[in-house]
């Protein structure tokens, strides 16, 4: 009987976290006549399962985004493209940019202007040789072991690397981002990364798809309130972007596509 209480409780929540991208441990104890501890070892259960990313207070759903890079470039091509033109702009003549792994942060690199003067890091091979095609672009690759996941170089060889460069932007790549629990991502070392790389970089600038918002993966990057311009689709709920402004992030809406 206790399982099947308890089944029946992860199957409300987990329809909960479709419906609404969130649920809290205080409203799910009232509803269920339960204690908080009760809904909190429910969602430690579910966390352990990959069925929810538990944050402070409650849980979220869990980031889409933990396919290779291979696959996640023919996921919402003309969605990326959309976003990937409207960040370029972003982009200064003569400035310095990192170019964190990541299929969207592709996709700006070959968005580039053929006459935009800068100089280009970035951690991802795949970036690198976008990047190399572009006559005005200066290009620098982040060495040590690629992952195959992120599709970019980790671990202690690339912090050595990122630590030689300072750029004015780092365009950071993100596997979920939500107002409470930051920008995330899956890979450990892959946070370590960007994080450093963050760090060493004057401003921050995050490309992301919709449904993205409001979910977490396992490790943080940085608070939203860090990320100083976000780039969003055309369809990005007003009432969510206006939490993120009240942040400091200055939101930029792509175009729809066709």
């Amino acid at each position: 009987m206790q399982d099947f209480l308890l089944r029946e409780r992860q199957g409300v929540i987990s329809e909960r976290l479709r419906l609404n991208g969130r649920v809290l441990a205080a409203e799910l104890a009232l509803e269920f006549g339960v204690s908080e501890d009760t809904v909190r070892r429910d969602l430690r259960e579910m966390a352990k399962a990959g069925l929810c990313e538990r944050v402070y207070g409650g849980a979220l759903p869990v980031s889409p985004a933990h396919e290779s890079l291979a696959q996640r470039i023919g996921f919402a091509a003309d969605r990326k493209q959309a976003l990937a033109q409207a960040a370029a702009k972003q982009i200064a003549a003569g400035s310095c940019v990192f170019f964190d792994a990541g299929s969207t942060n592709l996709a700006i690199a070959n968005a580039l202007p053929a006459e935009l003067e800068l100089t280009a890091a970035t951690n991802a091979p795949a970036i690198a040789v976008a990047l190399i095609d572009k006559p005005a672009v200066n290009v620098i690759l982040i060495g040590g072991m690629v992952d195959r996941q992120t599709g970019g170089a980790l671990g202690a060889k690339a912090l050595r690397d990122m630590e030689q460069i300072s750029p004015d932007l780092c365009i950071l790549g993100a596997c979920g981002i939500d107002l409470e629990a930051g920008i995330t991502v899956f890979g450990f070392e892959d946070a370590e990364f960007k994080r450093f790389a963050a760090s060493r970089s004057k401003k921050v600038l995050a490309a992301v798809t919709s449904e993205k918002f409001s979910t977490a993966a396992p490790h943080s990057i940085l608070p939203v309130a860090h990320c100083e311009c976000l780039v969003v689709e055309h369809n990005a709920d007003p009432a969510i972007l206006a939490g993120y402004r009240e942040r400091g992030c200055r939101t930029v809406i792509a175009e729809k596509t066709n």
